[in-house]
């Protein structure tokens, strides 16, 4: 008799252990922030949510905040400043796409705070010796331009190596967000 009331039971968590497996081995993954690269966005220690499913349906856009492959052992989480086809350059702290100057509202706080440039003066041609983002990849910066390594030092990022784009922020629950990265 117990027998027939614990199978049920049985099945339920088995289910739930394989729907919990395909959930994060396809659709989602979490993540750990490690470093002040993202700040003021995200902090070192944040718990975030990626959506490892979402590239698969549309394409990476500008400004999408995405975890990648940085080595065999690192995952970086960084900002998308340039897909490809894009011409790329910092003057007056102020970013130029395509020649035209773009907003960036996510490093207002820094601006507040900080007397000298976030970004330093570049153009694409000088860091990578191109003059536009090369198909399949990707040009990547942090928030924190002052402590970020990102495409400045390691060139471009193929868009192979993109985990996901980052989703939720779930810890601390003071700051969960589920549409926190615009």
């Amino acid at each position: 008799m117990k027998q027939k009331r614990i199978w049920p039971i049985v099945r339920v968590v088995l289910f739930a252990l394989l729907l919990a497996f395909f959930f994060r081995s396809y659709l989602f993954a979490s993540y750990v922030v490690n470093g002040k690269s993202m700040e003021p966005t995200l902090h070192d220690g944040n718990l975030l949510m990626v959506n490892k499913m979402i590239y698969d349906l549309k394409e990476i856009e500008r400004f999408d905040v995405i975890v990648f492959h940085a080595n065999k052992e690192e995952d970086y989480v960084k900002r998308v400043i340039g897909i490809p086809g894009d011409h790329i350059a910092y003057r007056d702290d102020t970013l130029y796409l395509n020649g035209n100057p773009v907003e960036e509202p996510y490093l207002e706080p820094f601006r507040e705070s900080e007397e000298r440039p976030l970004t330093d003066e570049f153009t694409l041609e000088e860091l990578t010796g191109e003059s536009k983002v090369p198909p399949n990849m990707l040009f990547v910066l942090g928030d924190n331009r002052t402590k970020s390594f990102d495409s400045r030092e390691i060139g471009f990022i193929d868009q192979s190596s993109v985990v996901g784009k980052v989703d939720v922020l779930y810890w601390p629950m003071s700051d969960l967000n589920f549409q926190f990265i615009q």
